[in-house]
């Protein structure tokens, strides 16, 4: 039987860890690979899964919880990949604002699942922006301290969107070269280091206070929102998304809310688009045809991370939602600040 390589990429909010696997994995199907990615959230209706299957992959989404605290859902879907025979690679992202992944994930995959998957190391990829905010005088010192621990228990760690940089924060005594997985550089070498066996896997441990943990992680409002939308006359993607996105920046910078990312994906029979930004007034990144034709019905789904509470981004998701052209239907909304984490296992030695 087929073991497959599993690699986890974890990371803060709008890291870029989806569009990094998505350029693995495209990457390793233009080698005749094949592969399949595991998307994760506190709830449900991703963005990244649609984006993930409207771009040919096989993805599982795990929602409710992370990886380490959906712990047995995580392997039953890796090993629902496994069982079929393909893919060779299992890209899996595990939830934006976790940590403690090492102890939670890799030491209880390495003991108990060590034959099925072919585990490779934690890699952590860091937004140059945020890194710059999270580690510097005027930083939420709640946030930043999820923030620091994700760096310091990853075997590797990888600035991301060096596209749209020149310079990169220093991570004191940590090597972080740099990658763009929109123009390619340096995917192929990272690729290269992460299955070559060179590094040790889960290699540490964190001391990390799961009291602070929780209070980081709820520090956030999530919102998670899709459904129908019907507008009044043929609009492309694009026209929609534009403009949605546009409302709902200027309605969370009004309210003084901070988002930390907000991602909207519009889907018809023609085609798709996804946009998002990380922080208030970020110019948005966009994945899909800008000119694709236009349509008359919908599947829309918005991802909201941001320092409101949820009763507010839902209020102003809503007052959005009704500015746009159109008849919408809500086929699944909710709102909530995440639970503390609860991981199924906790191990404190490296396996």
């Amino acid at each position: 039987m087929l073991t497959p390589h599993l690699i986890l990429v974890g990371g803060f909010l709008g890291a870029g860890k989806t569009t990094l696997l998505l350029a693995a994995g495209a990457r390793l199907r233009a080698m005749g690979r094949s592969a399949g990615i595991i998307l994760n959230d506190q709830g449900g209706e991703l963005v990244d899964t649609r984006l993930a299957e409207a771009t040919g992959f096989n993805a599982q989404e795990i929602k409710g919880g992370c990886f380490c605290c959906r712990f047995s859902e995580f392997i039953a879907a890796a090993e629902l990949f496994a069982d079929k025979g393909a893919p060779e690679f299992i890209l899996a992202e595990p939830v934006g604002s976790c940590t403690d992944l090492s102890a939670t994930i890799l030491q209880p995959i390495k003991r108990y699942y060590g034959d099925r998957f072919q585990l490779a190391p934690l890699t952590v990829l860091v937004d140059p922006a945020r890194a710059q905010e999270m580690l510097g005088p005027d930083a939420d010192p709640v946030v930043a301290y999820l923030f620091r621990k994700q760096i310091a228990e990853a075997d590797l760690v990888r600035f991301s969107k060096a596209d749209l940089h020149e310079g990169f924060p220093p991570l004191p005594g940590i090597d972080a070269p740099p990658l763009s997985a929109r123009t390619g550089a340096g995917v192929g070498e990272w690729l290269d280091q992460v299955l070559s066996g060179e590094n040790t896997v889960g290699a540490r441990l964190l001391e990390i206070d799961y009291a602070r943990y929780a209070e980081a992680e709820a520090a956030l409002g999530w919102l998670n929102w899709q459904g129908e939308l019907r507008p009044e006359r043929p609009l492309t993607p694009a026209a929609i998304i534009g403009p949605l996105l546009a409302s709902l920046n200027r309605l969370l910078t009004g309210a003084a809310i901070a988002i930390a990312h907000l991602k909207v994906f519009a889907q018809s029979a023609n085609g798709y688009v996804r946009a998002g930004i990380c922080r208030n007034g970020d110019a948005p990144s966009i994945e899909g045809r800008l000119d694709t034709p236009p349509a008359t019905r919908y599947t829309l789904t918005i991802n909201l991370r941001a320092a409101g509470s949820p009763e507010a981004l839902r209020a102003l998701v809503d007052r959005a939602l009704r500015d746009l052209p159109g008849r919408f239907r809500v086929d699944h909304l909710e709102a909530f600040r995440p639970s503390a984490p609860m991981p199924e296992h906790r191990f404190e030695e490296v396996v």
